[in-house]
């Protein structure tokens, strides 16, 4: 069964053994894996569901995989265990490193894994394609989640999309009273709010930053902001340096930027809207939230099925399970996401769930450059020149400190 602490969080409290030294996992103390030729390893999806192994091992964000030991409405594992008699084990993953180390392990089944780590899977063989034939409910799921850069490569799908959502733009709106519709506010302008504004802690925020200056510096030549160069990474990290003269926090956890902003420490930043209406509900403070002209980066997890998996079967049970419409809209109405089956919106118990979270609105997704894992060959297909997740870990943490 599923066990995880009450709070839902993406990001949290856990460190994992890497060699000798314990040491975050953000620190890059794992090499990334590739195959020898630059393509993934050619690995056979599976050819039929058979019967269930009678176990099945997760690794999942918190909130994923419910069996109701931390709310008794919100249990889908145990109808699943029920139905199939796959006995489930979930382990949470507190960031995208540690799901990659915990899945290099082989001991699990599949993963709950976001953009900045799916092709890290793929690539280093420790996932296996998906024939998506055998899940039913891939049909209903959104066509914009389909066949993209961070769940597929060449045409072939690597996993079944879960749920997905925007990196918005939250403000205090009795303090920053000018309604700001640029990222300008939290980088070039961020010096009117010094000491208040907040940013995600990740190595995937560097896609932000290129983001907007791809927009405003259109020279620089950034097409998409999970593809530069080593110049362009350089001219994205000044920008950074510069912002962190006036962050007062970096956040993961999620309740610690909703604190912040309650507390007034925090007035501007990028944000999920989870967060605004878990403020918004507390009625303490009044936010907005935006998506900047410049666009915004977002995530769309995937489930994935290791290479290495003991229990395929009870693996693609379950992602037929958690893809169909009655599941997915409990999971992301759990979590605070927009659900990726288009017909879990008739299954929500808020009625205007799936609006206030765009679920199935194509032109609010076209507005999202959804995490992908930066690799030396460019995901945008511009070339073998590009920086990796490795040297955006490092100059991260250069300018984090």
């Amino acid at each position: 069964m599923a066990r995880w602490p009450s709070t839902v969080v993406r990001t949290g409290w856990a460190v994992i053994s890497c060699a000798v030294l314990i040491l975050s996992l953000t620190s890059g103390c794992a090499a990334e894996r590739s195959s020898p030729d630059g393509n993934p390893p050619e690995i056979e999806p599976l050819g039929a569901v058979g019967e269930g192994e009678g176990q099945l091992n997760l690794i999942a964000w918190a909130g994923y995989a419910e069996d109701g030991t931390n709310d008794a409405k919100a249990d889908w594992v145990t109808p699943f265990e029920r139905q199939t008699g796959c006995q489930t084990e979930v382990t949470l993953g507190n960031t995208s490193d540690e799901m990659v180390q915990l899945m290099r392990s082989g001991r699990y089944d599949g993963v709950s894994a976001s953009g900045d780590a799916t092709l890290r899977l793929i690539y280093a063989g420790d996932v296996a394609p998906v024939n998506t034939a055998l899940v039913p409910n891939y049909e209903s799921i959104s066509p914009f989640l389909k066949d993209q850069p961070w769940n597929s490569v060449d045409g072939q799908m690597y996993g079944i999309p879960h749920g997905w959502g925007a990196n918005l733009l939250m403000y205090n709106i009795e303090v920053v009273r000018d309604a700001p519709n640029s990222w300008a506010a939290v980088f070039d302008d961020a010096a009117k709010y010094r000491g208040k504004v907040t940013a995600y802690d990740s190595p995937i925020y560097i896609a932000d930053a290129a983001l907007y200056l791809s927009k405003k510096d259109p020279a620089l030549g950034i097409d998409d902001p999970y593809s530069l160069t080593t110049e362009q990474l350089d001219a994205v990290v000044r920008l950074l340096d510069k912002q962190r003269e006036n962050i007062g926090q970096y956040w993961s956890n999620y309740l610690k930027e909703v604190e912040a902003f309650e507390s007034g420490a925090s007035v501007i930043g990028t944000t999920w809207q989870l967060i605004a209406n878990t403020i918004g509900a507390r009625n303490r403070v009044p936010v907005n939230t935006v998506v900047p002209k410049e666009g915004s980066t977002g995530w769309s997890d995937t489930w994935m099925i290791s290479s290495k998996a003991a229990h395929p079967n009870c693996m693609y049970k379950w992602m037929n399970w958690i893809s169909s419409p009655e599941v997915n809209a409990q999971a992301a109405e759990f979590f605070g996401e927009a659900p990726a089956n288009v017909k879990a919106c008739e299954h929500t118990s808020e009625r205007d769930f799936c609006d206030i979270y765009h679920a199935t609105d194509a032109t609010f997704a076209a507005k999202i450059h959804y995490w992908t894992t930066p690799q030396k060959k460019c995901v945008d297909g511009g070339g073998d020149d590009c920086t990796d997740y490795d040297e955006w870990a490092a100059k991260w943490r250069q300018v984090t400190g």
